[in-house]
């Protein structure tokens, strides 16, 4: 087995990866997406895809980003202190899907690669990501499809996988402030590497190829479904808590930002309308409600 680290090969899959769901979103939504490519002064690049205002998504965004540095920001020395003063490399396919229904749940995805190097020493690397899924109507079915996708890709590669990865997610896309999670979670892994480079790249090909398998039934099931302006009005609410976690926890978006990454491709993830209610109470018995008691909490969904 060759275990020698091929930086080329990742990245072409990264590419391949974001022009396959770009491609798939395009036919359910209707609507082409906008390419934007762009270049970041200290070094590396990437290509933003954004679609706004269609069909199904009223804001979707597939971005793929190849950064360069000498210096690694605060939030990625603090975790590890051992890449301080190292030339570094961030590669990975980030999307966030915000649909126009408030039936269909918003997904998070996020498939990267870190490599630091020094003269002289070993290169330090690693992969991560995952996706974790944020309903604003509790369809226990739905969240059931998209975890035991999740669980049937991991376990090929170690059946102790699935739990602790979300066990980590769980963990990670939990709002702090509010003692509540940000939705029914997924899986999420960081400092993947232990058994070489071609089991933990073949890992993250398979969670990133996973997506549109965990996702789009859902998307279909549920894009016809009728609404009124009620559940909208608890899809903008609820959007508040992705907000909040995107901009006071979330450790890719500090890294985007410390590192001078673009904004806009960084800020992609938010939603285009949103709303704060002032100490918002969900109506007894009602739908809202069991999302509160059934949904947003830590538990085994299979």
């Amino acid at each position: 087995m060759n275990n020698a680290i091929n930086k080329n090969l990742v990245k072409n899959f990264l590419m391949g990866l974001q022009s396959n769901i770009v491609e798939t979103i395009e036919i359910v939504d209707g609507k082409n997406f906008l390419n934007d490519t762009w270049q970041r002064k200290e070094g590396g690049g990437g290509n933003t895809c954004i679609l706004e205002n269609g069909n199904v998504f009223e804001r979707a965004g597939v971005g793929f980003s190849h950064v360069i540095g000498t210096q690694l920001p605060k939030s990625a020395t603090d975790a590890h202190p051992e890449v301080r003063n190292r030339q570094w490399e961030a590669m990975g396919v980030s999307l966030v899907f915000h649909p126009q229904n408030p039936y269909v749940p918003t997904v998070h995805m996020n498939v990267r690669f870190f490599i630091a190097s020094k003269k002289g020493e070993q290169d330090i690397w690693w992969f991560g990501g995952g996706m974790d899924l944020t309903p604003f109507y509790p369809f226990i079915e739905d969240v059931t499809h998209f975890h035991q996708t999740l669980k049937d890709t991991i376990d090929p590669y170690g059946k102790d996988l699935y739990k602790k990865f979300k066990d980590d997610c769980d963990d990670y896309f939990f709002l702090n402030h509010r003692n509540e999670p940000r939705g029914v979670g997924g899986v999420f892994y960081d400092d993947f590497n232990k058994k070489g480079f071609d089991h933990s790249f073949e890992f993250t090909k398979s969670i990133g190829q996973s997506l549109l398998y965990a996702y789009l039934p859902i998307v279909q099931k549920r894009k016809e479904e009728n609404f009124d302006d009620r559940h909208k009005q608890f899809q903008l609410f609820r959007r508040s808590r992705y907000v909040e976690f995107n901009l006071l926890q979330d450790r890719g978006t500090l890294f985007g930002i410390q590192s001078r990454g673009r904004v806009e491709s960084i800020l992609m993830s938010m939603p285009p309308l949103v709303r704060w209610t002032y100490d918002f109470t969900p109506k007894k018995g009602s739908d809202e409600e069991r999302l509160y008691t059934d949904f947003l909490i830590k538990r085994d969904w299979l």
